[in-house]
């Protein structure tokens, strides 16, 4: 079994049936109006690039870096159910935060839910900390948010 990570369309049948199951995931765990979904027509805009893991040609996880100016945004966190705890999400971490850096970006950060326990693992393995919120979302109580700065701090 083969595991590959690369930049794709989300517009491709099966990455839109991914994005689905992710959708419908997410809806199990948190109201719809607290939910920040990107439809995969936003995922294609410029401003975004998706990451799309796909085992023996099959997509089984995504993730997407949207831009904010220097702000990188993690967004669209998803492993099939029966590929989670192999580590897989936080590959597709490693590679966003790789690109961030390659692009001079200067903090990524995220929102996710507050019953999304098993998101806050991986992003807390690759260095995020929790902070308060971020970018133009609203602090409903819903919300946890994480940060990770990409450049360091000049000592003055």
């Amino acid at each position: 079994m083969t595991l590959t990570i690369s930049i794709e369309s989300p517009q491709q049948e099966d990455v839109r049936a991914l994005i689905a199951q992710l959708d419908a995931a997410l809806l199990v765990l948190t109201p719809p109006e607290h939910c920040y979904h990107m439809t995969p027509e936003e995922m294609a805009e410029p401003n975004a690039t998706v990451l799309i893991a796909r085992e023996d040609g099959a997509a089984v996880a995504c993730g997407a870096l949207k831009r904010h100016g220097r702000i990188g945004e993690v967004k669209r966190m998803y492993t099939r159910p029966e590929y989670q705890g192999r580590g897989i999400g936080g590959q597709i971490i490693a590679e966003i935060e790789a690109l961030a850096r390659a692009e001079g970006l200067a903090q990524l950060v995220l929102e996710t839910g507050d019953r999304h326990h098993a998101a806050y693992r991986v992003y807390e393995r690759a260095g995020f900390r929790r902070c308060g919120p971020v970018l133009d979302y609203p602090d409903t109580g819903w919300s946890v948010f994480y940060e990770k700065p990409l450049i360091e701090a000049v000592a003055a």
